[in-house]
């Protein structure tokens, strides 16, 4: 699971969890350049689709159950591949799908500012590539990780440049 540990000189030190959670507090922290648009219409379309992937795609592929599926029941790798791959393309596909329809997305998810949605965005496709998941039909996703993939923010959250990575 996620955390941050945030030693703030009022509170003490406070450890938060869940990548929602942390990315919003740190946007309310730091609020430049903001992770969330002003228009509240806006900020409920963002918070929409990150958390389309934080709770409809990512629970069913997240490292507890690909281990379950495992330890658990027995399945093989290609088996547990096959799980990963299905709820990765399922989830991807009527992601893609709204996206693509609404007719918001410039360079990224809402337009050409980045924000919390792209940010959820850019790991779940790296989680489906590392299975190699079909993403041949998410040109509208795959265009938008590519325009975050040349930002310096995408490039220093990679996870093998964090301090812990393995």
């Amino acid at each position: 699971m996620p955390a941050l540990v945030d030693a703030n000189d009022d509170e003490g030190t406070q450890v938060l969890t869940q990548s929602i959670a942390i990315m919003e507090y740190l946007d309310e922290m730091y609020p430049e350049p903001p992770l969330l648009p002003s228009a509240p219409l806006d900020r409920a379309y963002v918070r929409g689709i990150a958390l389309s992937i934080a709770c409809d795609i990512h629970p069913l592929n997240n490292l507890r159950v690909l281990r379950y599926l495992v330890r658990e029941l027995g399945a093989s790798e290609d088996a547990k591949n096959a799980w990963y791959r299905h709820w990765c393309e399922n989830g991807l596909t009527a992601l893609e799908t709204r996206i693509s329809a609404d007719g918001r997305a410039g360079k990224f998810c809402l337009g050409d500012t980045p924000t919390l949605a792209d940010r959820c965005l850019v790991p779940q496709l790296a989680n489906a590539r590392r299975v190699d998941t079909d993403l041949s039909r998410m040109p509208t996703l795959l265009r938008i990780a590519e325009n975050c993939a040349q930002l310096d923010a995408f490039i220093q959250a990679e996870p093998a440049r964090q301090p812990d990575a393995e």
